[in-house]
């Protein structure tokens, strides 16, 4: 999440007359994250969050994020719901970008999460992937390994400013990762963007998913492996292998891996990592002008490729036999 554009006052309370929310009592930019404008919207029926779909997100996705929320929460799954409009459409226009209002999850997002939050989170992923087994509309990934070439290559001639030599070490892993990538595994509905903060937690308990706009089609395991980047490395940079285990027999506890995504789990990490260098790499020289947002560090990222590289087996991770 984060803030991008400025909203008016006029401006938001034409745009939340057409619900059913009551008089605007307070409203609030929030700065985490990277890729929409979001606020907290307090009114008099409660409070919401507020988004704005920024200028990197297709219009012609937004169904798909609208409709994916409505069907996850349909089967139970703890998650934002869209709040229809009196005309019921769940899609507006805010100062001059597509903007849409969700319900409010209670909790909070653990800074430091430990095994029993990784748990949590294993099985909460793995109850998404067999909610969303169903939803009828699909979308590609436009971050998958076919986008990652000329995503390098809108950084590539400024990668080395921010270490020696990272240009060529991403392209040298660039090269390894399309000739290794797997071709065949089970695919469905991912998350694909499951850290920490898009994770709601009352006390031990996880209490919801938020922040399905990046959610795609592909390796239901890809999805496990972005998690184990996310949540099982220490501030240091070491893997937390008692984390790992946790994440992995949560998710297992309902949708076991089969052989093919357990041989790919190494090579799917590596993937993961370097998705999020090559996006962290962008947004860090690139951060727009004015905009209210913390770029994160894409070297975060290298050293946890670099350790992936050592892993042979999932077993390395803490998968079980």
């Amino acid at each position: 999440m984060a803030v991008y554009t400025d909203v008016t006052d006029e401006e938001l309370f034409a745009f939340v007359g057409a619900y059913d929310l009551g008089a605007v009592l307070s409203f609030k930019g929030i700065a985490e994250g990277v890729e929409n404008s979001n606020f907290l919207l307090h009114c008099e029926a409660g409070h919401f969050i507020l988004t704005l779909y920024e200028k990197r997100v297709n219009p012609d996705d937004l169904p798909f994020f609208i409709g994916l929320m409505e069907h996850l929460a349909a089967k139970k799954l703890s998650c934002p719901l869209p709040v229809k409009r009196r005309d019921g459409l769940s899609l507006g226009m805010l100062a001059g970008r597509p903007a849409a209002i969700v319900t409010f999850l209670d909790g909070v997002s653990i800074r430091k999460p430990d095994a029993r939050h990784c748990g949590e989170t294993g099985r909460a992923l793995a109850q998404m992937h067999l909610a969303g087994a169903d939803f009828a509309i699909r979308r590609a990934n436009g971050l998958s390994l076919a986008h990652w070439p000329e995503l390098f290559e809108a950084s590539r001639a400024r990668a080395d400013e921010i270490s020696p030599g990272l240009a060529k070490e991403i392209a040298i892993e660039l090269d390894f990762l399309q000739r290794h990538w797997p071709g065949d595994l089970p695919q469905g509905v991912i998350h694909a963007d499951l850290f920490p903060d898009n994770v709601f937690f009352i006390g031990q308990k996880l209490s919801g998913l938020i922040d399905f706009y990046f959610a795609c089609n592909d390796f239901l395991a890809y999805d496990l492996a972005i998690c184990l980047n996310a949540w099982c490395f220490e501030p240091d940079g070491a893997f937390n292998a008692t984390k790992g285990r946790a994440l992995l027999q949560g998710y297992q506890s309902l949708r076991p891996l089969d052989e093919a995504e357990r041989r790919a789990l190494p090579v799917l990490a590596r993937g993961a990592a370097m998705r999020f260098l090559l996006t962290r790499l962008y947004d860090w020289l690139n951060v727009p002008p004015g905009a209210l947002v913390k770029p994160k560090n894409p070297l975060e990222y290298l050293d946890k490729l670099r350790f992936h590289r050592t892993i042979d087996r999932a077993r390395e991770y803490g998968l079980g036999a």
